[in-house]
């Protein structure tokens, strides 16, 4: 299980879908240790926590040993640095905030119908222009792709969010974290305020 003290818990089902939906590019880790970086997609309607869609390359043999074994998906949202000289509270020490989600669940392998839908999905959640008149993608190159992947589902029984967002702090520390963050030219930092702004966290105006 993931360390989520109560104060940076994510809340709601409903907010961890969004998140997944978001940030879908996820890391699957199976019991031995091993991972793949992969695209996801959620299901919501399918099991009482959802269901994950996915395709393996098929020279990824990662793939061959991990059917009906539990994996682990980890969802990775924005994050940064935190330097402490932002903070009006002292002593203060540096530290690190992010978002992320770990979801839990048995992976099966799927049939070739359900895996050519999740690719035409992949797409669609993506790129849906790709899919629109004739195509982009011939439906004959499509079948050819369909021959190098390896399709998946996991329906997930565990369900964790965290937002470690400086929302615990002061109001005077949350608004100088916010400014600071403001002030960087860095990506990282500019997208982990653009994510607390969306979800009004750790911003001190409350």
């Amino acid at each position: 299980m993931m360390h989520v003290p109560d104060k940076w818990d994510m809340g709601s089902r409903e907010l961890i879908h969004q998140f997944i939906n978001q940030y879908g590019f996820a890391t699957v880790v199976s019991n031995d240790l091993e991972g793949s970086h992969l695209p996801l997609l959620l299901v919501t309607s399918e099991g009482e926590n959802g269901t994950l869609y996915g395709h393996f390359a098929r020279s990824n043999s990662h793939w061959k040993h991990i059917e009906n074994t539990k994996v682990l998906c980890i969802f990775n949202g924005p994050h940064s640095y935190i330097s402490p000289t932002w903070y009006d509270s002292h002593p203060a020490v540096p530290t690190w905030n992010y978002s992320v989600v770990h979801a839990k669940g048995i992976i099966e392998l799927t049939d070739d119908a359900t895996t050519a839908r999740v690719l035409e999905s992949t797409i669609q959640q993506y790129e849906p222009s790709l899919l629109e008149g004739d195509g982009f993608i011939a439906d004959d190159y499509q079948q050819k792709l369909a021959k190098g992947i390896v399709g998946f589902k996991i329906v997930i029984d565990e369900l964790q969010g965290k937002q470690k967002l400086g929302q615990h702090r002061n109001q005077s520390d949350q608004q100088g974290v916010a400014q600071g963050l403001s002030l960087s030219n860095r990506a990282d930092e500019k997208q982990l305020l653009a994510y607390m702004m969306k979800n009004n966290i750790g911003l001190g105006n409350k």
